[in-house]
Formats: C-alpha cells, sequence, structure tokens
C-alpha cells in the first residue's frame, strides 16, 4: 500500500444469502483528502460504510489502514487506531449540556468513558479542551446549553466536535447533511471543510451540490460496483452516472440486501 493512502480495500465483497451487495469493490483514499463515496438509492453506500467501520464482516477481501490489514478487527480496535465514524442520525446525548457531551467523548479517549462518578475535579481537566473543540464548530457559545435545545444543524456540529475529542486520523461522516434545510446544509459543508485540515475525511452524502464542493475525490457506486471515479467535473460529465441517478430505480435486490446489513448491524449491537 502506498503512503499516500490511509484506507484502501481490496477486491472487497459481501454477499447476503447468495446476493452480492458489493462486488469486487477497490477503494483508496488518499491522506489529507475529502473523497465523497455516492450513488443513487440502492446503490451500496451504506454496506461498504458497514464494511468499512467493521459493523458487517466482508465475505471476502481486505481493508487497509496505513498499511495494516484491519479486516478482521472489532470497531473498538479500528477507532482506537483512528478510524471513527459519525453517524447519520446525530449519536448525542440529548439530556447532557453541549459541554457535557464533549467531555463524554474526551473521557472515552481516555480510556474511562461514561464514568460519570469521576470526582469534578477530574472532569475539570477537560473542560479547557471540550471549549477548543466547541470553539472549533462554533458551539462556544452554546456550552451549557441542553442538548436537545438544539437545531438540528447545531447537533450535527456537536457529533462533529465528540468526533474531533477523538482525535480522528480518518473521519467517516455517514449523510452528514441529511435532514437539513438549506441554511444548515451550507453550515456544516463550511464546516467539515474547516475541520478537514489535517486529517482525512471519508463521506456518504447524496447532495451533489456539498460533493461540489467539498470532495477531492469522488467514488461513484452502482449496484454494489464502482462505476467511476474522478473529480467532480470528471464524474459530473459522465453519461453513466447521469444515466444511474435518473434512471431507473434501485433494484429490490440491493435494497434487500442494505435492509439485510441494517439488522446485522442491530444483531451485533445486541450481540
Amino acid at each position: 500500500m502506498s503512503a499516500d493512502y490511509v484506507l484502501e480495500t481490496r477486491n472487497l465483497i459481501k454477499e447476503f444469502k447468495g446476493f452480492t451487495a458489493v462486488d469486487d469493490v477497490n477503494l483508496q483514499v488518499a491522506r489529507g483528502h475529502i473523497h465523497a463515496l455516492i450513488g443513487p438509492n440502492g446503490a451500496g453506500k451504506t454496506t461498504v460504510f458497514n464494511l468499512l467501520t467493521k459493523f458487517l464482516i466482508p465475505t471476502s477481501g481486505q481493508i487497509l489502514f496505513n498499511g495494516d490489514d484491519i479486516t478482521a478487527m472489532k470497531p473498538a480496535a479500528i477507532a482506537r487506531k483512528g478510524v471513527v465514524r459519525s453517524f447519520q442520525i446525530s449519536a448525542v446525548f440529548p439530556h447532557l449540556s453541549v459541554l457535557e457531551n464533549v467531555r463524554v467523548a474526551l473521557q472515552r479517549k481516555e480510556g474511562h468513558s461514561f464514568h460519570f462518578w469521576r470526582s469534578q475535579k477530574v472532569l475539570d481537566r477537560l473542560n479547557e479542551r471540550a471549549y477548543e473543540l466547541l470553539a472549533s464548530v462554533g458551539l462556544a457559545d452554546f456550552a451549557e446549553a441542553q442538548t436537545v435545545d438544539l437545531s438540528y444543524g447545531r447537533k450535527r456540529a456537536l457529533e462533529i466536535a465528540t468526533t474531533l475529542a477523538l482525535e480522528p486520523e480518518l473521519m467517516l461522516l455517514d449523510e452528514p447533511t441529511q435532514g437539513m434545510g438549506h441554511e444548515d446544509v451550507g453550515l456544516v459543508a463550511d464546516l467539515i471543510k474547516k475541520v478537514s485540515k489535517g486529517r482525512t475525511i471519508l463521506m456518504v452524502e447524496h447532495n451533489l451540490h456539498v460533493v461540489s464542493k467539498l470532495a477531492d475525490r469522488i467514488t461513484v457506486l452502482q449496484r454494489g460496483s464502482i462505476l467511476t471515479e474522478g473529480d467532480y467535473s470528471t464524474v459530473s460529465a459522465d453519461p453513466r452516472v447521469r444515466e444511474a441517478y435518473m434512471g431507473t430505480a434501485a433494484s429490490e435486490e440491493q435494497d434487500r440486501a442494505d435492509e439485510q446489513a441494517a439488522m446485522e448491524v442491530v444483531e451485533e449491537a445486541r450481540g
């Protein structure tokens, strides 16, 4: 693996009861870049993301991070290596304050997450870094606010702050602008651009305007396979991409595969 790539997949395949949901995907994510994974509904984007973050196990193939084979690692192990995912649904504690949410993430980084009984003196030592992180995402003025009272866009900004608290080398953002109004989309896109400095981001994103604004490189999936790759001008000019987005709806088989992937994630969490 070239030192220029943080993440690489080799012949990645995922099958569900005989159906191939991810078919021989070879992905290379360059260090320091924002790399977008796009495609029509049912293209297999979420399944690929679940494979990369180890919520699903590949049928075959390899996943490499900084040259190390992480294919068989558990989600917590790859998070410790610096691969951290922000989920499509905002993953924050609604009834903690904004500051407390970031502080919990900092505790996790130190290896004692959720120890709410630790002394106030110990917790206060984390405050300086927590305030720095909140300032970096524009939430310094909301430190004492209850998270449940934040707007949707600010909750996503808080989720990014809690992700940054884990000091990721590679951030995986799953539909970061999903469900947002136009104003929030612009704010979160600007925030992603800001926090990308000094790290690598791989994102699944449906909003092509956001992709055009942020992505250095784009991989287009269709029916579980890579259709094409390149910068936005190259990808958007490809007639196969236009056909994939504007043509027929996603196959029922692929939709069932994504549903099966989601079910396996739930079962893994329960186990």
